[in-house]
């Protein structure tokens, strides 16, 4: 019999992955290479991510642009920042975390009802990063469900846990009050105006949520959860229950960047600028590189709703942010452009999306 330890990647598919097997070895199609992923890059005692406290926006006039403030530089700088006194209970972040937890923990069977390969599908069940055919795979499992406007979708969503459409659905609508205010605040920050985009993410605007469990690793340092990547979205609040996330620090070394540790804090969201943001701005704002390590003992859970205009609506340069020193730098796209993309492209080797929009004057 084979050695499955040195078996090829096509040995491990959905439903059947290392991860769901919880094998008690890494196997080679699971190895990151060194020189794709450097190790020692991260610094997290000299790091620190940027930290607002969101409520402000509700404040004077005074406080609402400071706040404003904040996000031009931590969206120029990182890419990324973190928020307190969002608004959203504590309970409810905690409910969805378990209910999520819950539903990894369903048998094989219960699960494998929403096993797809189709990255079109609104409801889908499999692991590693793309339908579990990485030339490096992945130590993730997770559910992606579509879930704006909630009464289209939700009937699709998994039953078991009992609770799990009550509370990951509760938890969709309060995220998704969120993300307009901070999306409203991004765009202000623009000197678009907090309304640029509202009547456009209203009724039509998508909001994808992936729920994501990583179980415990026998060698995290060999297996990542996450490779190097940005998020197609405008924007992706971040719920997770343990550390992992790594984003990717540009401004460091003199541009050469490094690698910084996301620390972990109960009830405090995580706020990843989207390549359709990116475009937005016409590069002023950069969409985040992150990655996901591993725990040897602990299963991470993580819920990242992601939030973009409409499946066919495309995001583009505003006229207001082109002038004769910054012409247009990016083709417009879609979340179904983005799609078309995936099925194409291996993210797993550091295709990039935003990386086709580029144009080169």
């Amino acid at each position: 019999m084979e050695n499955e330890k040195g078996a090829s990647s096509s040995t491990f598919k959905m439903g059947n992955s290392a991860q769901e097997r919880s094998l008690p070895y890494v196997p080679d199609c699971y190895a990151v290479p060194p020189s794709y992923e450097p190790r020692d890059a991260l610094d997290s005692k000299s790091e620190s991510v940027p930290t607002i406290d969101i409520s402000r926006l509700k404040g004077s006039d005074d406080e609402r642009r400071g706040v404003i403030q904040e996000i031009r530089l931590a969206c120029q700088s990182f890419g990324f920042f973190q928020i307190v006194n969002h608004g959203i209970d504590q309970s409810i972040l905690d409910d969805a975390l378990a209910v999520a937890k819950g539903f990894f923990e369903l048998p094989a069977k219960e699960k494998n009802k929403f096993m797809s390969n189709d990255v079109y599908a609104p409801v889908r069940y499999t692991t590693s990063l793309k339908d579990g055919l990485d030339k490096t795979q992945f130590w993730r499992i997770f559910l992606k469900h579509y879930a704006h406007p909630l009464h289209r979708w939700i009937h699709l969503w998994p039953q078991n846990p009992p609770e799990y459409r009550k509370k990951i659905g509760k938890f969709c609508e309060e995220v998704r009050i969120l993300s307009l205010e901070i999306m409203g605040a991004i765009t202000e920050s623009l000197g678009l105006g907090r309304d640029y985009l509202s009547s456009r993410m209203d009724e039509n605007g998508m909001q994808v949520m992936a729920v994501n469990c990583y179980p415990p690793c026998p060698d995290p340092k060999t297996a990542l959860g996450l490779p190097p990547h940005s998020d197609y979205s405008c924007i992706t609040i971040l719920l997770q229950n343990l550390t992992g996330l790594e984003i990717f620090d540009l401004t460091a070394h003199d541009g050469s960047g490094r690698w910084v540790h996301v620390p972990e804090v109960k009830g405090v969201l995580k706020v990843h600028i989207g390549d359709h943001f990116e475009v937005l701005s016409n590069g002023l704002y950069k969409s985040v590189i992150h990655k996901v390590t591993l725990n040897e003992e602990k299963t991470r859970i993580s819920l990242a709703s992601l939030h973009s205009l409409g499946m066919d609506d495309k995001m583009s340069v505003p006229c207001q942010l082109v002038n004769d020193e910054n012409p247009v730098r990016y083709r417009e796209s879609s979340f179904n452009d983005f799609l078309g993309f995936l099925v194409k492209n291996d993210i797993s080797q550091g295709d990039r999306f935003i990386d086709t929009l580029r144009i080169k004057n």
